[in-house]
């Protein structure tokens, strides 16, 4: 039976302007892959109409009979309610006091299969924060997000999530059964010493069915496919990625290209899976690998704002970059010239981020302690990761919810933006002052956790968690505030080194030269590269020419 194709770009297009859910990107780490032992996620909230604030449900006991309500996160739409439980945990942004955390990507798959029901009332968004509303473990969440599916419908396209906690990290792949209730999905764990990653592809295939330590399934995950004509091979050969789900040239290279990216930055062998993405093999990257190196907290959220340097995606050399060698390229992602499609990069770090986190669920410490959710808004390229405790119970002020259509000099995510949509335009000229700031107040939060840990610790072990709580909030305030605070005066100081298309002369500390007569000295002209000459020639021969 021929399936239906859809590629990565109808699903962009179908969900632009709504969430997050337009093309994410999660980065995984076993605890014995990284150099401190604990686990990582990341995740890239990728979407053009999403503000970056950081979510907080407290944690709450329940009445018997009371409902909790179920809203669509895309929309905003009221899809339902549900019976609440007894108990709920505190959740900051997508971590909960337990060190759960989770992340998710979108793939669309097979449209037949997006629910016809009109009666499913769980998206994925709820499922992640349900799951950590209820969740002490990675598996407890697993249940609790595939038992919601299977009693209420789910209402969302092909997903796949990063499930964590301090002792392990799975990855699910789920898609709905169109006109039937439910969903079919797989689990798999990921090995301690291994990395993984998915960026709006399914990533499991053929796997041990039998290994029940390790993965999980939906009874009527093969039989399903057999049902729909996707699957006829035998029940070993089954491949839920290439079932549910079809690579084309464009879901590999703008999506599978990313954690391809990831991977051949701590196991070079992974370089020929190239070719995969690239389509000119049909020899799949496997779902992880094991590096040849461990993964630092610092090299993740480096990762998290790749733009394939060194490698034949680049993005800063092709004419599209620009004479400032620009790594963004604006939407739409497919064009066509002469009757051929071509395509723009799609790079994990991207312009239209609302908000990213590096997760850090660590097995050594108490739990108020050992998850520590990173966060940071709008592009993960510029922005500046902060240590949130899972523990945290108010949310700093300069990240509380706002929009869009709405600046504020106060908000992190308006501050962000601004630092970086001066930045697109000059970037080679900016972001080695970025660098700086971002560099510097990175390095200051993570060289302080040591000494910070070891207060909140002595707090812990004391029993005093009043105390524990409001250090844990100040702390949260002060930096967050001293984030915003630098980067509005970092959006300042670009606006005045490089107005004008000029830029300033500048000290050896960044502060702007004064002449011997005080007055401020007079700027240079950085100009264009010189391919951006010639390509200005070749395109107008000798219409400039001086003669």
């Amino acid at each position: 039976m021929r399936i239906t194709r859809i590629s990565i770009f109808t699903v962009l297009t179908a969900l632009a302007g709504y969430g997050i859910a337009d093309a994410c990107t999660n980065l995984i780490a076993g605890k014995k892959a990284t150099t401190d032992g604990s686990v990582m996620i990341t995740y890239a909230a990728d979407s053009h109409g999403l503000y970056g604030d950081l979510s907080h449900t407290p944690a709450a006991k329940h009445a018997p009979g009371e409902m909790r309500k179920v809203v669509e996160w895309d929309t905003n739409k009221p899809l339902g309610e549900i019976p609440q439980v007894p108990e709920t945990y505190n959740v900051v942004g997508n971590m909960n006091e337990f060190q759960v955390a989770i992340g998710e990507t979108t793939w669309g798959g097979h449209e037949e299969l997006w629910d016809t029901t009109g009666n499913a009332i769980i998206d994925y968004g709820s499922l992640i924060q349900i799951a950590l509303e209820r969740s002490k473990t990675a598996r407890e969440a697993i249940k609790v997000m595939t038992d919601l599916v299977e009693e209420y419908g789910y209402a969302s396209e092909g997903e796949s999530f990063s499930i964590a906690d301090k002792d392990e990290v799975w990855v699910m792949d789920m898609i709905g059964k169109g006109a039937e209730k439910g969903a079919v999905w797989i689990a798999v764990r990921i090995p301690d010493d291994a990395i993984s990653g998915h960026a709006n592809e399914p990533r499991i295939r053929q796997v041990n069915l039998k290994d029940k330590d390790n993965v999980m399934y939906s009874k009527d995950m093969i039989s399903f496919a057999r049902k729909k004509g996707y699957f006829n091979g035998k029940d070993e050969d089954f491949s839920f990625a290439d079932a549910y789900s079809v690579h084309d040239a464009a879901t590999r290279r703008g999506c599978d290209a990313r954690v391809w990216s990831y991977f051949r930055r701590f196991q070079p062998e992974t370089d020929k899976y190239y070719a995969w993405c690239a389509y000119e093999s049909d020899e799949p990257m496997p779902l992880y690998v094991i590096p040849e190196r461990k993964v630092s907290l610092a090299e993740m959220q480096e990762s998290m704002r790749d733009h394939y340097e060194g490698t034949p995606f680049e993005m800063t050399s092709d004419i599209g970059a620009g004479p400032n060698h620009v790594p963004y390229r604006w939407r739409p992602m497919e064009f066509e010239v002469d009757g051929n499609k071509y395509c723009m990069e799609r790079a994990i770090g991207t312009q239209q981020t609302g908000w990213s986190f590096v997760s850090q669920s660590r097995d050594w410490l108490p739990d108020p302690i050992g998850g520590v959710f990173w966060f940071g808004t709008d592009d993960t390229n510029t922005s500046v990761y902060m240590p949130f405790y899972c523990s945290l119970t108010e949310v700093p002020k300069q990240l509380e919810k706002g929009d869009i259509n709405t600046f504020s000099m106060d908000s992190n995510f308006w501050m962000n933006n601004w630092v970086a949509n001066q930045a697109y335009n000059r970037y080679d000229l900016m972001i080695p002052d970025i660098r700086k700031v971002q560099g510097a107040l990175e390095t200051g939060f993570q060289e302080s956790r040591p000494e910070k840990e070891q207060e909140l610790l002595a707090m812990y072990e004391s029993g005093d968690m009043e105390s524990l709580l409001n250090a844990v909030n100040s702390e949260a305030a002060q930096l967050a505030q001293n984030s915003t605070d630098s980067y509005r005066d970092l959006a300042i100081y670009l606006l005045v080194k490089f107005m004008d298309g000029n830029m300033k002369k500048t000290n050896e500390d960044g502060t702007f030269q004064i002449t011997e007569y005080g007055i401020p000295a007079y700027p240079s002209f950085p100009g264009y590269d010189q391919k951006y000459y010639e390509n200005i020639v070749k395109e107008t021969g000798d219409h400039f020419l001086l003669r």
